[in-house]
């Protein structure tokens, strides 16, 4: 039986989310590795994260995580601007995941109205 943040749209998304950065930083240079790579990467499955540990609490808290989570997705804007700038990532690559975070954080603000 799925744990109830396991039935969320936007933590399934966020998973999908954080396993395809995994993808895309294999890519990024070694020596960036505990750098951006390591700072995208956790900034994307922190997303996940916050979304599983507030669910298993008040309300009041679970907005809170909810609200961190959506932090976390700002968070990965300026870092895929970066990658871009650096030429680790394509326009289009950049523009993707941009639009991923706009819909990982709307839905995320959904969510965060509804607590």
């Amino acid at each position: 039986m799925p744990f109830d943040f396991e039935k969320l749209e936007v933590y399934k998304k966020a998973i999908d989310f954080a396993n395809d950065i995994y993808n895309l930083t294999k890519k990024f240079p070694k020596d960036e590795q505990f750098g951006i790579t390591s700072q995208l990467r956790r900034a994307a499955i922190s997303i996940s994260l916050n979304i599983a540990e507030g669910s298993g609490r008040s309300k009041k808290e679970f907005r809170h995580f909810a609200i961190m989570a959506r932090t976390s997705v700002q968070e990965c804007i300026p870092l895929l601007e970066i990658s871009y700038l650096q030429n680790y990532i394509t326009e289009e690559e950049r523009l993707k995941y941009y639009s991923r975070c706009e819909e990982l954080s709307k839905m995320l603000c959904g969510l965060i109205n509804r607590l």
